[in-house]
C-alpha cells in the first residue's frame, strides 16, 4: 500500500463520514453558549480585580 492510495482511502472516508456526523450537537445554541462563555470570563476577571488590591 503506498502513501498516495492510503491517503486518498483516508479522503474518501473523511468525506463520507462527514454527513452523519457533523460535530454539532442540535441542542447547542451557539448565541447561548457565546454569551455564557462572555460572562464566564466577566466574572473571572471581576474575582481576578477583587483580590488584585495592590494597584
Amino acid at each position: 500500500m503506498s502513501f498516495h492510495s492510503t491517503a486518498a482511502q483516508f479522503v474518501t472516508l473523511a468525506s463520507e463520514g462527514g454527513a452523519e456526523h457533523s460535530g454539532n450537537h442540535q441542542s447547542l445554541n451557539p448565541l447561548v453558549i457565546g454569551i455564557g462563555a462572555f460572562l464566564a470570563l466577566m466574572l473571572l476577571l471581576w474575582i481576578t480585580t477583587r483580590f488584585n488590591r495592590d494597584r
